[in-house]
């Protein structure tokens, strides 16, 4: 790519951003009122499976949310019995995030049911262009998490490849 195309596979590349995002968030809303706010709370799910248990603050900070919306769907989650707390061991009056077997559960029906909507999408894809996406997709979403760490002064975990 000479650098005169650049500017406008950046800004092409934005664009297919934009509509990502606004096809993902009418793909959310679908599922409208208290059952769009559980999904959203499930999605803590993911990274809590993945990386074991952790502390509240240390979840929202992984996952790029806001600590109180993130206060208010572990308490979903733990009033459904997906989650509960236990001490830290580190420091006894702090709790951490533990997934419960039933959690496990509803977390493996959300990641069937993505499974199958991206299965639908990409049915005529041959096995070379699902793996060339993937492969790309997996490199852009780490360089932007990379980015996003630097940017915010921190570092990114960007093995958060589920969520």
């Amino acid at each position: 790519m000479t650098d005169l195309a650049a500017p406008a596979a950046g800004a092409a590349l934005g664009d297919e951003l934009a509509r990502l995002m606004r096809v993902m968030h009418a793909f959310k809303a679908q599922g409208l009122g208290a059952e769009a706010r559980e999904r959203a709370a499930h999605v803590l799910l993911f990274p809590l499976t993945r990386l074991g248990p952790l502390r509240q603050g240390a979840l929202a900070e992984l996952v790029h949310a806001d600590p109180s919306t993130v206060s208010r769907h572990v308490t979903l989650l733990v009033d459904r019995g997906l989650v509960r707390r236990i001490a830290d061991e580190q420091d006894g009056r702090a709790s951490k995030l533990v997934v419960t077997p039933a959690g496990e559960q509803a977390l493996e029906a959300l990641r069937d049911e993505r499974n199958s909507h991206l299965a639908t999408v990409t049915a005529d894809w041959s096995p070379a262009e699902l793996d060339s996406f993937t492969a790309q997709l997996q490199r852009f979403v780490q360089d932007l998490t990379a980015h996003l760490g630097t940017a915010a002064g921190g570092t990114a975990n960007d093995s958060e490849k589920d969520r």
